[in-house]
């Protein structure tokens, strides 16, 4: 049966009202005010919003270029770490076992906490004390998981100290994998080195690693390696004191605690 006319154009002008896209929520750059600000403070702020717009376009651009990165190096060992188990037991995990079904892609975090070690390095807790509540979103995309030279017993203790719930804590006292992907110095010892790895038709390979650890620094500056990871750090810069350079993360910060690293 036809449907009258009216009645056609009422569904169509719903659908068009319901499929409207929303304003879109952009500005002209320079074009925000906020409550008092002088004009010599906008002309300023407008010539540091154009910084930040060329630092938004370098950090995809370097995103792009990592990853078009052509395939790694095969692992030449499917290193066996350990991890918990059930009951408060250990056991055996290869790498090449740390790959969930559906997600091709593996981040490991070497954490400065080996076996000789007091403590572990505060500056690399306070990266793992952001990325454990990052953990589970993170695992929607891909695989991460966290290791140490230490025993597993004495991670999963500093783990439980810490509150760490939802990292993935191995134990590479066994293998050699920390020396194997830069995470170990024959010199330095335990370093914060972060590696990706990928899985494709059974075959893992390197993909990349935080080298920029090992690059000399820019005066007055560290590093910088995973800084893109680190919330402390863009958390600081948004600020008019900045990060400083006489202050480092300690583990807990009552009088005379002590700042990174052992």
């Amino acid at each position: 049966m036809a449907i009258p006319r009216k009645t056609k154009t009422v569904r169509r002008k719903k659908q068009r009202i319901g499929g409207r896209k929303p304003a879109s929520r952009t500005k002209p750059p320079g074009s925000v005010r906020f409550p008092n600000e002088t004009p010599v403070y906008r002309k300023a702020r407008n010539e540091l919003l154009a910084a930040e717009i060329t630092l938004r376009r370098a950090v995809e651009k370097v995103a792009a270029l990592r990853r078009k990165l052509p395939r790694g190096g095969r692992i030449t060992e499917d290193y066996l770490f350990e991890a918990a188990g059930q009951d408060d037991s250990t056991r055996g995990v290869r790498l090449s076992e740390l790959f969930t079904t559906g997600r091709d892609s593996l981040l490991i975090y070497s954490f400065m906490y080996g076996p000789q070690m007091e403590r572990a390095c505060p500056s690399c807790t306070s990266i793992l004390d952001g990325l454990d509540g990052m953990a589970p979103h993170i695992g929607q995309r891909t695989n991460l998981v966290v290791v140490a030279k230490s025993p597993l017993p004495r991670i999963l203790a500093f783990a439980r100290e810490r509150g760490w719930r939802n990292l993935r804590m191995l134990s590479s006292q066994g293998n050699t994998y920390n020396r194997d992907y830069h995470g170990e110095h024959a010199q330095w010892g335990q370093m914060p080195m972060l590696n990706v790895f990928t899985r494709k038709d059974g075959i893992v390979r390197h993909f990349w690693g935080s080298e920029l650890l090992y690059t000399p620094p820019d005066p007055a500056q560290d590093p910088r390696h995973v800084d893109l990871l680190w919330p402390l750090w863009n958390a600081l810069d948004l600020t008019p004191e900045g990060r400083g350079t006489d202050w480092r993360p300690s583990l807990d910060y009552a009088p005379n605690a002590r700042a990174c690293c052992d």
